[in-house]
């Protein structure tokens, strides 16, 4: 497969957090292509869960810039027999494990292209193929080099038959503020959500809430998002990643 794209930057989407696995995987791709940004996106999804992540990722690339390699990696078979991907949609391409994670850009994207990727390099490390394969993948990709690549049809892909929207948390930002695999602009402004016994009305920005309210919003990403004004939504509700939530309903 010919790859259609110009790769200006690569942004990195991991579950990996603090400690010494991103500075690897940066430390390779930066030999692998000196000089071309490289930025970190994200690197504090919910651990083991591309259920989750797979409803984040559309979102979180809605409004970024396009020539954008990402590199995603939440891999909880790493070093299984789960195939690597190449994914090329919208003007971007997308690096990782075909375990469900790409399959809502796939899905959403009407122009998207998948590939298998049929090569591996020596001696690479079985429990850090983010590193060892991953990358190396992406940085030719950004060189205009192609590695062994298969295409396959997008609805071999895994994870491509779940559902399109997912009224559960998948992920939790600093400030505790609950995001859901739900696209806000699918319900009407009078919606009200239920979580628990709080019946929480929407408001357009935080200003509009109460001090220590909980309300419902639509996001900077466009996700449903739960928040507490000058709180924590977490704390005050009750939820963490992977919850389910009752989707938004008209009063």
């Amino acid at each position: 497969m010919t790859i259609g794209v110009t790769i200006k930057r690569i942004a990195l989407v991991t579950d990996f957090g603090a400690g010494i696995y991103v500075g690897q995987v940066i430390a390779r791709l930066s030999h692998g292509v000196p000089g071309l940004p490289i930025i970190d996106l994200i690197h504090d999804l919910p651990p083991f869960r591309p259920d989750l992540a797979a409803y984040l990722l559309p979102a979180l690339i809605r409004d970024l810039p396009r020539g954008t390699l990402y590199l995603c990696v939440v891999d909880p078979g790493v070093g299984g027999d789960r195939h690597g991907l190449v994914l090329e949609a919208g003007g971007d391409l997308f690096v990782g494990p075909d375990n469900g994670l790409l399959s809502r850009v796939a899905r959403r994207t009407p122009d998207a292209r998948a590939c298998r990727i049929d090569w591996q390099p020596p001696g690479q490390s079985p429990s850090f193929q983010g590193r060892d394969w991953f990358a190396p993948v992406a940085a030719a990709l950004c060189r205009g080099e192609s590695p062994a690549l298969r295409q396959v049809a997008i609805d071999r892909l895994s994870g491509v038959d779940w559902p399109d929207a997912l009224p559960a948390v998948v992920y939790v930002d600093t400030y505790g503020n609950l995001m859901c695999g739900l696209q806000a602009a699918c319900f009407p402004v009078d919606a009200r959500m239920q979580v628990g016994e709080c019946s929480l009305r929407r408001v357009r920005t935080f200003c509009e809430a109460l001090p220590g309210e909980a309300f419902w919003y639509e996001n900077a990403l466009g996700l449903v998002e739960l928040a507490v004004n000058q709180g924590r939504a977490d704390r005050v509700l009750g939820l963490a990643p992977g919850d389910r939530v009752a989707p938004p309903e008209a009063v």
